[in-house]
């Protein structure tokens, strides 16, 4: 019942900005951690950011300062921004919602960012 999907992915010069969405359905948002992953071709999917059911966020040093991590409980939807992008941001980036239940996390089917002049 409960699908991730992400949006606003594409292709952005170094320095410019980019922000994804990732929309959820079913009835789990209210209560689910929310995250933002990547994975780069021959890399490990690594944690970007994320922000709690009660809207803490939390970031990987490597995006601290540039992006943004925040939430709409009312659309049932997570947002990144991302500022001052560089090639190294260039991934495919996921969605992730973690209701804290015995079925386990949800993850989206991604949306690709590429960092290139």
């Amino acid at each position: 019942q409960v699908q991730l999907v992400e949006s606003g992915g594409g292709l952005v010069q170094p320095g410019g900005p980019l922000r994804l969405s990732c929309a959820a359905s079913g009835s789990i948002f209210i209560i689910s951690d929310m995250g933002w992953y990547r994975q780069a071709p021959g890399k490990q999917r690594e944690l970007v950011a994320s922000i709690t059911s009660g809207g803490s966020a939390n970031y990987a040093d490597s995006v601290k300062g540039r992006f943004t991590i925040s939430r709409d409980n009312a659309k049932n939807t997570v947002y990144l921004q991302m500022n001052s992008l560089k090639p190294e941001d260039t991934a495919v980036y996921y969605c992730n919602a973690d209701p804290k239940r015995p079925a386990g996390d949800y993850w989206g089917k991604g949306t690709l960012v590429t960092v290139s002049s």
